[in-house]
């Protein structure tokens, strides 16, 4: 039985290391460079949820990206590029990212890709989207403990927002937007005209089925 341990042991180290030859990193400089698939291979990334308090108090996005001990790479990923892949799943600077005249804050937001297209998963900005935290019918408190409610509601709530690629701007992908993305899928039009929120979990379940 011993003889076989070292085999073994070989085999397990085979594997990692193709599972680490396999893994992405990828940071993209510009949004041209992303169409293009051009970025900056990256290796040691590390992705971590920032925990409520800090949205809280800090606002941002919902994720760190950065490295254990690469100060200057750390500084461009803040600063520098606009989105990160890493392994599957991509990323959206919202440093970089604006809607209408409001600002993410820094850090980044998850994202999808469906058919060419990128969109993105932040905080509701704008009457639009914080319509989503703040429906009409909803029953509203005045003065300093109203505005401390809503605005717990839009550090909790997320909705889901298209990075237009030519131009960097983005827009919110209400139901209206959704039923352009749906042309031609009649049995999903369907279902979304019986649909009532805008939420970012609704969102993306359609926006999966695009895929």
């Amino acid at each position: 039985m011993k003889r076989y341990i070292p085999c073994f042991l070989l085999l397990v180290m085979a594997l990692a290391t193709a599972l680490v030859a396999n893994a992405q990193q990828v940071a993209y400089s510009s949004l041209r460079n992303y169409v293009l698939q051009k970025g900056d291979t990256l290796r040691g990334v590390i992705v971590t949820k920032r925990p409520w308090h800090q949205i809280c108090l800090m606002g941002g996005a919902d994720y760190w990206i950065e490295t254990a001990d690469n100060r200057a790479l750390n500084r461009s990923l803040r600063k520098n590029y606009y989105l990160v892949r890493v392994d599957q799943e991509l990323y959206v600077n919202c440093q970089k990212m604006r809607y209408q005249r409001y600002r993410f804050g820094p850090w980044y937001a998850p994202a999808i890709e469906v058919k060419g297209r990128v969109f993105y998963r932040a905080q509701p900005l704008g009457q639009n989207a914080s319509r989503t935290a703040n429906p009409p019918d909803r029953q509203k408190l005045t003065g300093e403990i109203g505005d401390a409610i809503a605005a717990s509601a839009l550090i909790n709530d997320r909705v889901y927002y298209e990075l237009d690629l030519k131009t960097g701007r983005s827009e919110f992908v209400g139901k209206e937007r959704l039923k352009k993305l749906l042309v031609g899928r009649t049995d999903l039009l369907e279902k979304l005209s019986k649909e009532t929120g805008e939420d970012a979990d609704l969102v993306e379940r359609y926006l999966l089925q695009l895929r």
